[in-house]
């Protein structure tokens, strides 16, 4: 134990530069802990900000989309109800023969409306989800169906202005005659020859000078009892 004692006083001089080298050491293990650290903090904030970009992006996603959706949407309504508005000239005769330039198909604003209808009939899809995602389909819809509205308030307003003054005094006589004859052919409590007879004789008033649209003579042939010839 004496000889262990002497050679630690013999050798006390060697605890400086050993304590130096041995806190070297502490300290660089430190500092390589510190880096480890900092490197796992930094990946941690590299996920979390990619986690949380990820999250924007995708409610940006869904926003977008919501947005789309109801544009389309949107566009979908004014379509059904610009349909709704020539639905109602169909299938009122009375309403028709009243403003008979919107069947008349050498008017060129009935010409242009009619046009735009197809148009926007053709670029329709089955549902608005389906032009979700796709900006220029949503574009050529939309713009359609706007052209297609425009096209029939012009179309309307002037029938409705002309009324039946395109046709001659003696045509207009022929005019209320025939719409006479149809709500004649469309009442219930006449009976089936009565209705027969009067769809027939509005038929003969109006040629040459109107032709109905297949949907309102179906309209007609519908409320007329009985098969009758086409």
């Amino acid at each position: 134990m004496l000889d262990r004692v002497q050679m630690a006083m013999h050798f006390w001089w060697l605890i400086f530069p050993l304590s130096g080298v041995i806190g070297g050491a502490v300290r660089a293990v430190a500092i390589a802990g510190d880096r480890r650290a900092e490197r796992r903090l930094e990946r941690y904030r590299i996920k979390q900000q990619t986690k949380i970009a990820v999250a924007e992006a995708s409610w940006r996603g869904r926003a977008d989309a919501t947005a789309e959706r109801r544009t389309i949407t949107k566009a979908f309504t004014q379509h059904d109800d610009t349909d709704a508005r020539w639905l109602s000239y169909e299938l009122d005769v009375a309403k028709l023969l009243d403003f008979p330039a919107m069947t008349n198909l050498r008017d060129p604003l009935t010409v242009a409306f009619h046009r735009a209808r197809s148009r926007a009939d053709l670029l329709r899809p089955s549902a608005p989800d389906d032009l979700v995602g796709n900006r220029d389909a949503q574009v050529e819809y939309r713009d359609a169906v706007h052209e297609y509205a425009t096209a029939f308030d012009v179309a309307e307003a002037e029938a409705i202005r002309r009324r039946r003054s395109d046709f001659s005094a003696d045509d207009q006589e022929r005019l209320a005659r025939a719409q006479h004859l149809l709500r004649v052919a469309a009442d219930p409590s006449a009976t089936p020859g009565e209705r027969n007879n009067a769809y027939g004789r509005a038929r003969r008033e109006l040629e040459g000078l109107i032709a109905l649209p297949a949907a309102t003579r179906a309209a007609i042939e519908r409320r007329v009892a009985g098969e009758i010839e086409a």
